[in-house]
Parts: C-alpha cells; sequence; structure tokens
C-alpha cells in the first residue's frame, strides 16, 4: 500500500461534519498546516463551523502554528464527495448512529483513492460495523479523541476485523507527527479506553448525587480540587505507585487492596430515570448561575492550553 497518508506527504485533509468534535479537529489540522476541507449537510453549518474555529485560532496561536497555518486554508461544502476531493487524510465526525456511519464510509470508500486512510471519531461504534459496507475496509481506523480536539492530545486508534495492521501503523505514525498522544488499543471494546474508565467515574458520581450524599457541585468540587489535580499529571496506576511511598504500587496494594476491593462492592448502580436527570440538570444550572456555554468553553480552553504546555516542558516521564 502506498505511504502518501504518512504525515509528511499530506497537505490536505477532509472533515466529514461540522459539529464540536468536527470543528475543532478542523481548528487543529488547520493549525498544523493542512488545507481543511469541512463537509456538513446542512447549508448553516458553515456559519457555525467558522465562528467556532476563529473562537479555537485565539487559543491555538500563543501555543504555536506550524508553518503555513491559515484559517483561508478552510473551506466547507454540503456535499460529502466534494469535500474528499484530493484530500490524503479522512477524519470522520458524524452522528453516532451505526446507521449513519455504515453508509457515510460507504460513501467515503467509493468517493476516494484505496490508499487513503479514513478515520472515525466514533465515541463508542466498533469499527468493524463501520466498514461493513466498504470495497476497502482494510484503510478504515477509528482515530477516537478527546474533547476539544484542537486541545487534548489523547487519541485512541484500533482497527476493525477487516483493517490491515499497515493502516493501524499509518494511523498512529499520522496522528503522532501532527502533535497528538495516540494510544493503540489491542482489540475492539464499547466505549474504547478513556471512555470506559470516565464511565466508572460517572456511575457513581450520579448514584452520589442519586443517594443524597453530595451535590453535583460538590462532587465537582471533589474532583478538580483533588483527585483531578494529580490525574492531569498522571495515569490511574502511577498515581497509586506514588501513593505507596517507599514501597511503591506493591505495598498500596498488599495494604489498601482489600479496602479498596470493598468500596467497587459497594459502588452504586443508578438509572438515569426522569428524576435523577432532572436533579442534575438543576443542580448544574445552579452551580454555573449566568456564566453561558461559549464562556465556560473559552475558560476551559485557556486553562488547557496552559497546563498542556507546562506538562510539555516538565513532563514527569519521558
Amino acid at each position: 500500500m502506498s505511504e502518501v497518508a504518512l504525515s509528511g506527504a499530506i497537505e490536505r485533509v477532509a472533515v466529514i461534519g461540522a459539529g464540536v468534535i468536527g470543528a475543532s479537529w478542523a481548528a487543529y489540522f488547520l493549525a498544523r498546516g493542512f488545507t481543511v476541507t469541512v463537509s456538513d449537510p446542512d447549508p448553516a453549518a458553515e456559519a457555525k463551523l467558522r465562528a467556532a474555529v476563529a473562537r479555537h485560532w485565539v487559543v491555538l496561536e500563543p501555543i504555536g502554528l506550524a508553518h503555513g497555518a491559515s484559517l483561508a486554508r478552510l473551506s466547507c461544502t454540503t456535499e460529502l464527495e466534494a469535500a474528499v476531493e484530493g484530500a490524503q487524510f479522512v477524519q470522520e465526525n458524524g452522528p453516532e448512529r451505526l446507521d449513519l456511519k455504515v453508509e457515510l464510509f460507504r460513501r467515503l470508500d467509493a468517493a476516494t483513492p484505496r490508499e487513503v486512510l479514513l478515520a472515525s471519531s466514533s465515541s463508542t461504534l466498533a469499527v468493524s460495523a463501520m466498514q461493513s459496507a466498504c470495497k476497502h475496509p482494510e484503510r478504515v481506523v477509528l482515530g477516537h479523541p478527546f474533547n476539544p480536539p484542537h486541545l487534548i492530545p489523547l487519541v485512541e486508534v484500533v482497527g476493525g476485523d477487516r483493517t490491515s495492521a499497515a493502516a493501524v501503523e499509518r494511523a498512529m505514525a499520522f496522528y503522532i507527527a501532527i502533535g497528538k498522544k495516540p494510544i493503540r488499543l489491542r482489540r475492539e471494546i464499547l466505549g474504547h479506553i478513556a471512555n470506559r474508565l470516565q464511565a466508572a467515574l460517572w456511575q457513581e458520581a450520579f448514584n452520589l448525587v442519586d443517594q443524597g450524599v453530595a451535590s453535583v457541585a460538590e462532587i465537582d468540587t471533589a474532583i478538580a480540587y483533588g483527585p483531578g489535580l494529580r490525574w492531569a499529571l498522571l495515569g490511574p496506576f502511577l498515581n497509586l505507585h506514588l501513593s505507596g511511598g517507599a514501597g511503591g504500587i506493591a505495598h498500596l496494594l498488599e495494604h489498601l487492596g482489600p479496602a479498596n476491593e470493598a468500596m467497587w462492592r459497594d459502588l452504586g448502580r443508578p438509572v438515569l430515570d426522569g428524576a435523577l436527570r432532572q436533579k442534575v440538570v438543576e443542580q448544574l444550572g445552579e452551580m454555573i448561575g449566568d456564566v453561558d456555554q461559549e464562556e465556560l468553553e473559552r475558560r476551559r480552553d485557556e486553562m488547557l492550553s496552559e497546563l498542556i504546555r507546562r506538562k510539555q516542558e516538565t513532563a514527569l516521564l519521558s
């Protein structure tokens, strides 16, 4: 298979879908110096896309733009086939519905040369299912980012039953070359890795609200001003290792392992019924007050960019 899709040869990227994730990806690809065409069937999507990219650009500029990076290299179309014409890499961000994904990849497969990688940002769907209608399924991969993709480095990569090992390697090489931190899953699993870890935390967070143990604001404070500060620096296992003192993780598991197992057995199994949803929505509204979504995102991105810069400068482990 041709190596045209390796990062050094890529000049044009197609982004399918102009929603929150698609717009964020588009901004990042532009910042890395690519020519980017975005496809979205909604005629009103272009105005929203350009406004979102402009907001992201304010954060990306201080971080540093690649040579040739320019907002002028962004175009938008309602025609999927037009968007991928001449593209050397495709990042799909359509709705999280399997029937739509299968049709999207069938069309992408038919409209692009077989050496072009087709990557999906899907949070939960399996590549094996999404590639089922493709004539060249070997180049379909998962390239699942973390929101917001224009700042968060993580990308989860895995192939489906019919994806070639070479395609997965090429996807990993591309994401590394553009400054991402990709991880390679050994096999497909619902929700991939990071979303499953988040889901475990959210399960107990919703349970604590449901049981009246703590409010939404108190739970957010517990994480944001407690373990979340360490999680921004270290993963869960390295955190455990440092918590074990001189004996490291072996000491911690020996002495606190049973206590952790007891908590695992005691974790709740909340049901997201109407009452719990309403409780969370109301408490979240009280917590944020009159600060609108755009302002919250601006504050988050400003702090994230500074955190990521410092993390890159003083990485605990190289």
